[in-house]
């Protein structure tokens, strides 16, 4: 069962945000990371079925990171997060292989949406 998610994001308060979606809605929340680096080591390390990755962070942003990890694991489901006015990233990222995209500030329905589209 695709329940297991792995979160990525900057901003505690947005993985908080993300979590506490995903949670009420029965997904299990493995593992966070604040940045693109830690983000590839934890998806190596914890083999999440989703990853919400954001696409501006620190160190490494969030389509390096997507690239790397679609790179070991080309079956890899990731969807970016990113805030408005960041549409040519968006297209990098889904031309990276990214499934969807968010849009923050999260909005639960289409988070779920998009989670359950990506699982399919």
């Amino acid at each position: 069962m695709g329940n297991r998610i792995l979160i990525v994001d900057d901003a505690a308060f947005m993985r908080m945000m993300i979590k506490d979606i995903l949670t009420k809605n029965g997904y299990e929340v493995v593992g966070e990371a604040a940045d693109g680096t830690q983000a590839v080591e934890k998806y190596n390390e914890l083999k999440p079925d989703l990853v919400t990755m954001d696409i501006t962070m620190p160190e490494k942003d969030g389509i390096a990171a997507l690239k790397e990890i679609k790179a070991t694991n080309p079956n890899a489901t990731v969807i970016m997060c990113s805030a408005m006015g960041q549409q040519a990233m968006v297209i990098d990222a889904i031309q990276a292989g990214a499934k969807d995209f968010i849009v923050k500030p999260f909005q639960a329905d289409r988070v779920i949406e998009a989670i359950q589209k990506a699982l399919g």
